[in-house]
């Protein structure tokens, strides 16, 4: 059984499409999403749908419901992913759960339901992503994202993981996912981050298609360095 999950496209098409091709070779089993289709980048309408065409489960992340709630102060990003989209990441639950290879996962974007969690954190803090705030019984492992850089952390009792970001990855600027490989019941489990290379030039190029795109400049420097600039 092959899993992937990924998380943050941000509005990169050019870093989504990278990301696909690679996709298309692992030919997974599955595919989670875990938040932030949109914001950020120049093409939201586009990796929103994109997203919707291939995942089969879905998470939503702080900019998929900020935008949505704050969209007369984003009038650019409320234009361009309209109504029909914003009602669709409106309706996407903000945890669920996955069990492979015997560990039961929380899967969680990050922030707005959780802290914004960092692959240093201390083992308490990311321990607490363990526990679903809807009730269900404790899991024993964490996948998160938001933070915009993969993570693998065994905590002693679990393992906390980050799956990165596709569109706007900070440290290095590929796109990045997870991959989880694994059996229904107890079985090893492989663990793998995928760190796929595009064309970050002809992102920043399509970026400038843009003119009315927010922050852009900001946006293009982290896309070509992997610093965040904001």
């Amino acid at each position: 059984m092959k899993i992937v999950l990924l998380a943050d496209l941000h509005g990169n098409m050019v870093a989504t499409k990278a990301m696909e091709r690679e996709i298309d070779r692992i030919s997974p089993d599955d595919l989670w999403f875990l938040g932030d289709a949109v914001g950020k980048g120049p093409e939201s309408d586009r990796t929103c749908d994109w997203v919707r065409e291939h995942c089969r489960h879905w998470i939503a992340g702080n900019w998929d419901r900020g935008l949505s709630t704050h969209r007369e102060k984003n009038p650019f990003y409320a234009q361009q992913i309209g109504q029909e989209r914003f009602a669709w990441l409106d309706s996407l639950p903000l945890e669920d759960e996955l069990t492979i290879s015997g560990i039961r996962f929380r899967l969680v974007h990050g922030r707005f339901l959780d802290p914004l969690y960092l692959g240093g954190d201390p083992d308490e803090k990311l321990r607490g992503g363990f526990r679903f705030h809807d009730g269900r019984p404790e899991a024993n492992g964490l996948i998160c994202a938001d933070c915009h850089r993969p993570f693998i952390r065994l905590l002693g009792d679990g393992y906390a993981l980050n799956t990165g970001s596709v569109g706007n990855s900070i440290g290095l600027p590929r796109a990045h996912a997870l991959l989880l490989e694994g059996e229904e019941g107890p079985a090893p489990l492989r663990i793998t981050t995928l760190s796929v290379p595009y064309d970050n030039q002809k992102a920043a190029d399509t970026a400038d298609r843009y003119p009315e795109l927010p922050l852009k400049e900001s946006y293009k420097n982290e896309i070509l360095t992997g610093v965040y600039s904001r």
